[in-house]
């Protein structure tokens, strides 16, 4: 086999993977469309649940789902971009540099469930929080805070060094020359870490189940420290446990198909960011 045809039978390969992929997704999308289409409705999205959630809306959940990510992002979005600079910026590769690195890798491939119950000794137990929202957010946002951080390490690390060196050398300090010409290089990179780390929010079901999520709790959250629904474990609880899963189940597919609606928004939203500061950049 020549080097021509070679290639030709490697893309393909690609070209077949690629559409398999696309495939599968597409089954999966349509399936969900089909079976949850018929609930969805503005007072499906309004509405409280009834009669142990075998009647009425999603709305608890909605929200509740709305304010964990809200929380866990604004806790960990913070300190994971610091996080980040720091490394990349200020810390000088020693040993100590190296294991908060590993260390870092490793909670980035720890199950969730383990961060579930860590959040239930700390936060829960430990501080005396009890099964809140605070709590869960707590418990997301150290999820997702190694994704943030590796996301923004690599998003600084592309940033060229002449950026920099160019910067120092008209007298500018280190922090403003990070603050104004290495971060904004970096903003499209970081809200990258920034999107996988709300579809992984807006998904897991392990650690709010450990901290504060409740199956039928007709009413939104009164503080922080109240017990909330979620989309992710409600739709657990009526797929496995229900009084009636023949009967939710229009319900559950209604859930699963608000709650990729609900991702596939915010990461449209973040794309569309990503790219104006990319354009912003170019000009």
């Amino acid at each position: 086999m020549d080097a021509k045809t070679t290639e030709k039978f490697a893309f393909l390969t690609l070209k077949a993977s690629i559409l398999l992929v696309v495939s599968f997704v597409a089954i999966l999308l349509a399936y969900i469309i089909i079976q949850g289409y018929e609930v969805l409705s503005i007072d499906f999205l309004t509405s409280m649940p009834k009669n142990r959630m075998t009647e009425g809306g999603i709305y608890p959940a909605l929200m509740g789902t709305a304010y964990l990510v809200g929380l866990s992002i604004a806790i960990a979005v913070p300190l994971g971009v610091f996080s980040a600079i720091y490394l990349n910026e200020y810390a000088t590769p020693t040993k100590s540099t190296w294991v908060i690195e590993m260390a870092i890798n490793n909670l980035a491939g720890t199950p969730s469930v383990v961060f579930g119950l860590f959040g239930l000794a700390l936060f829960v137990k430990f501080f005396d929080f009890g099964p809140s929202l605070l709590a869960a957010s707590l418990t997301l946002a150290l999820l997702i805070l190694p994704v943030v951080i590796r996301a923004s390490k690599e998003a600084l690390i592309t940033v060229p060094l002449e950026y920099r060196e160019a910067s120092l050398a008209l007298g500018v300090t280190k922090w403003k020359t990070t603050r104004h010409i290495v971060l904004p290089a970096a903003v499209p990179g970081i809200v990258t870490g920034i999107i996988l780390s709300i579809g992984r929010v807006a998904g897991e079901t392990a650690p709010i189940l450990f901290t504060g999520a409740a199956y039928f709790l007709p009413r939104l959250p009164d503080s922080v420290f109240s017990q909330f629904m979620a989309l992710p474990y409600h739709l657990f609880v009526m797929a496995t446990s229900g009084t009636n899963i023949a009967q939710t189940r229009p319900i559950q597919y209604g859930t699963a198909l608000v709650l990729l609606m609900l991702v596939l928004a915010v990461n449209c939203l973040a794309i569309v960011i990503r790219k104006h500061y990319r354009n912003k950049l170019k000009r």
